[in-house]
């Protein structure tokens, strides 16, 4: 009885749902890998999406499928961004050009379906740094969300640390240098005792700083409390502070999860809220 029960209604119950449309291309941009996702009509919002070290275009894979899916869904666009480890792309993540990724978001907010005025970028770890480096150049994006965020720029991932992760305009932005005191943890793969030792170098971490209150639009960060790989809690707090010193007029806020560097990647739910209330 309740599979014949069940097989009545299952069909009734899907009818309901409605089928999601939606079709993704490729957008030519230089020295990235930009997949752009639309749903139907226009005037659909931008969202774009940046990976962390991890590198390729994270974006795009299967693991983030319902997730870029349900963006599609609210009415977004989507744009999964690769700035590295992609074809056509550089190598390591190392002196990554912001200006580079910032063209690529151009392009693809002139697409017909887009509204071109209402872009946020969406990043997690190392591509969290990159959403707010963005924000922080650039007043066309609208709204930034940091995922374990940094506060500041660190060295590019070559074998001598000696290098930014990122340029501006040809120029390499000021990082926050490997120190003697963080070498021993470096050594031991303790990666949170290599950035607290780093961020003793309070005067390079002031050169450092990611000057967030520029940014043009609403910020949310996500940070987890037990965050194994940099102290993201006491980094949010320190840009949260910077904006509230600096009279910030657009929404703000701090989320802190139990959790580690990953936590916040699964409280999308947040995101979307934020997203509908300020973007």
């Amino acid at each position: 009885m309740m599979m014949n029960y069940l097989s009545t209604l299952l069909p009734a119950f899907f009818s309901l749902i409605p089928l999601l449309s939606s079709s993704q291309e490729k957008v030519p941009a230089k020295n990235i890998e930009a997949i752009l996702y639309t749903g139907e009509g226009t005037d659909q919002p931008l969202v774009v999406g940046l990976g962390g070290s991890e590198g390729g275009n994270a974006w795009t894979s299967d693991h983030w499928k319902l997730t870029r899916d349900e963006f599609i869904a609210k009415g977004y666009a989507f744009l999964a961004v690769g700035y590295f480890g992609c074809e056509g792309t550089p190598a390591i993540l190392d002196k990554i050009a912001i200006d580079d990724v910032h063209n690529a978001i151009k392009v693809a907010a002139k697409h017909s379906k887009i509204n071109g005025n209402k872009i946020a970028v969406l990043g997690g770890s190392r591509g969290a740094d990159l959403a707010l480096l963005l924000g922080s150049y650039y007043s066309d994006i609208s709204c930034v969300i940091g995922m374990s965020a940094s506060h500041a720029v660190f060295p590019g991932h070559t074998q001598e640390f000696n290098s930014s992760c990122w340029t501006y305009q040809g120029k390499e932005l000021p990082f926050i240098p490997i120190n003697d005191e963080a070498v021993p943890f470096l050594m031991k793969r303790d990666l949170r005792g290599t950035f607290e030792a780093m961020l003793k170098d309070t005067d390079a971490e002031q050169v450092a700083l990611i000057k967030v209150e520029n940014i043009k639009g609403a910020v949310l960060l996500l940070s987890g409390d037990a965050d194994e790989i940099i102290p993201a809690v006491s980094m949010g707090d320190k840009m949260m502070a910077r904006l509230r010193i600096n009279n910030f007029k657009y929404p703000i806020e701090h989320v802190i999860y139990n959790g580690g560097h990953a936590e916040p990647t699964k409280h999308f739910n947040k995101v979307f809220d934020f997203l509908r209330q300020h973007f």
